[in-house]
């Protein structure tokens, strides 16, 4: 789930942030000024001045309260799927107040690369804020895992037993998965054909019920579903 790293990754990452309460915006400066390969260009209270401030300074990462002026809703998910669009190579963080998987999959369902879900709790330890900036940075993507549990939790009380569905070959494909690998990496890993691994995930598709819909929302979700239940094992 990653792309090319930034061009000049000796640079500061430069961060705009998203965030309509006056005192998480100031907690999120804060540990922001005090990261090193971090700079912070702007602060803004609301989608609309985000999105001014994006297209003036051209940052490497939003780092975005998911509810924000002018609706409250969800302002968070409509500027990454705009940023997608338009700034493709801007990471975008998404902070919530909640683990809500729906406001997860909304954020995924373009695309994983540059993404992250994080609670705002997250805000209290430096190094995850830090580590989900730099990890979209560079092209990669990072969901809290609670919101990996939150999600799980509403699809299905027995995913377990979904992952039993699968054989050893397909579980171990499905690992690969999770850990970002294309099909042509996990073919080279497994010394089998693209065509093989490309079979086995359509398999691992229907047992898991994913119906069909773009490969990568499909590939995010079946991921999700295998580290929550790697995490509860």
């Amino acid at each position: 789930m990653t792309t090319p790293a930034r061009d000049a990754a000796e640079r500061p990452i430069r961060v705009v942030v998203g965030e309509d309460s006056y005192l998480v915006r100031q907690a999120i400066e804060h540990v922001l000024a005090g990261s090193p390969g971090i700079e912070l260009v702007q602060s803004c209270d609301g989608r609309d001045s985000l999105l001014r401030a994006v297209d003036a300074l051209a940052p490497d990462v939003v780092v975005t309260d998911i509810r924000m002026p002018p609706s409250h809703t969800d302002e968070g998910i409509q500027v990454a799927a705009a940023l997608r669009a338009t700034h493709p190579r801007i990471g975008v963080v998404v902070l919530s107040q909640f683990a809500e998987p729906a406001y997860g999959l909304a954020l995924l369902e373009g695309g994983s690369d540059g993404r992250a879900y994080l609670l705002k709790e997250r805000i209290q330890h430096r190094a995850q804020l830090v580590s989900a900036i730099r990890a979209v940075a560079e092209g990669g993507s990072v969901v809290d895992s609670k919101v990996v549990e939150a999600l799980i939790a509403a699809r299905t009380r027995d995913a377990s037993s979904a992952l039993a569905q699968l054989t050893p070959r397909e579980l171990e494909i499905l690992g690969f998965v999770a850990r970002g690998y294309s099909n042509q990496a996990i073919a080279d890993e497994l010394v089998v054909t693209k065509r093989a691994v490309e079979k086995n995930i359509n398999a691992i598709f229907l047992k898991l019920d994913l119906p069909e819909a773009p490969d990568v929302s499909r590939r995010v979700k079946a991921a999700l579903i295998y580290l929550a239940e790697r995490e509860d094992a």
